[in-house]
């Protein structure tokens, strides 16, 4: 593979991960002499100028962020008619390898990543900034189990995603809050409704609901009833089907007000009368070490 520099600064040195709508690189800062992960766009999104300007101005607002759950975005740029966004790299799993290794996880595990990604939207949230897309394979965790949110409002919007285009709606249809599925504004209701739906994934290792198409899926986010957790998941005590049915209420004004409420219910969800004696939780989710 020939070397590639972008803007004689960010030398590309391997693919990490792709998505639809981009490429993501591992990659090293000559300048700062660091490492770091490059997100560059696909090239029939770079032919669209209103998506770029979208993705030139969120990526702008997404740097202002410093919050230790969310990663950190130091650049955006073009090279070549390439555009690029210049990341903190995250040495780890995104959370959906995670669950498919470790899941279904206890209470406690769950609670503890729930914590994360409810400080990182709460923060966002307050400076006007809704995530839009928030599913397992956007939450990194490192080797210290510090869970990570990526992709903080770039090349994202609720009117951005169509449930039909292969490679991009399925994967996020399944995350998507009825009020979006319907084609309505994200508002921060809608990414603790997708939190609400990471949460049921990670206590029963299944999501709510599936279809043989993504309209089908959207479709069932707006009408259906999810199955209760405990369905799947017969260690789950029952008290967490009420937090579970909460999170993923039809209505925003039925769900949580926040993602610390959120995860303060599941920390405390023994305090209110069960209708059956509580399950021992394992020690909370750790991200596999490197040896």
């Amino acid at each position: 593979m020939q070397e590639q520099v972008l803007n004689q600064r960010y030398r590309l040195d391997g693919v990490l991960g792709e998505g639809g709508m981009a490429v993501v690189y591992q990659a090293h800062d000559l300048l700062l002499n660091r490492p770091v992960a490059v997100k560059m766009l696909r090239g029939q999104y770079a032919s669209d100028e209103s998506f770029l300007r979208r993705f030139e101005r969120e990526a702008q607002a997404a740097a202002g962020l410093s919050h230790p759950n969310i990663v950190n975005v130091y650049d955006v740029g073009t090279h070549e008619d390439q555009h690029f966004i210049v990341m903190e790299l995250i040495r780890g799993p995104n959370l959906k390898a995670l669950i498919r290794e470790q899941g279904p996880f206890s209470v406690a595990g769950a609670a503890y990543i729930v914590e994360q990604i409810g400080a990182a939207l709460d923060y966002a949230h307050s400076r006007g900034l809704i995530h839009r897309d928030i599913k397992p394979q956007n939450i990194l965790v490192d080797r210290e189990g510090i869970a990570k949110v990526v992709d903080f409002g770039i090349a994202k919007g609720a009117r951005d995603v169509n449930l039909t285009e292969a490679g991009t709606g399925l994967g996020t249809v399944h995350y998507v809050s009825p009020e979006q599925a319907q084609g309505q504004a994200a508002t921060p209701a809608s990414d603790l409704y997708s939190t609400g739906v990471v949460l049921y994934e990670m206590l029963t290792r299944r999501l709510p609901f599936d279809a043989d198409t993504p309209v089908g899926v959207a479709m069932a986010h707006v009408n259906d009833e999810p199955p209760r957790a405990t369905t799947f998941n017969a260690r789950l005590p029952q008290a967490i089907d009420a937090i579970v049915q909460r999170a993923l209420a039809k209505l925003p004004e039925h769900r949580y007000p926040s993602g610390s409420a959120l995860a303060s219910a599941l920390r405390h969800w023994d305090t209110a009368p069960a209708s059956t004696p509580p399950v021992v939780s394992t020690p909370p989710l750790q991200a596999p070490r490197a040896t």
